[in-house]
């Protein structure tokens, strides 16, 4: 568990450093709807 968390943490923190570079709102918004349907995919498939 402890493993996961840290991986989990990790892309956080690295999506967070892409949005920092990402100032246009309609983009970042596009990319965190398609990391949601991504994740929610991996997750439940």
């Amino acid at each position: 568990m402890r493993r996961m968390i840290g991986f989990i943490l990790f892309w956080i923190a690295l999506g967070m450093t892409i949005m920092f570079f990402i100032n246009n709102g309609v983009i970042a918004l596009l990319i965190i709807l398609l990391c949601l349907i991504l994740a929610y995919n991996l997750f439940c498939c």
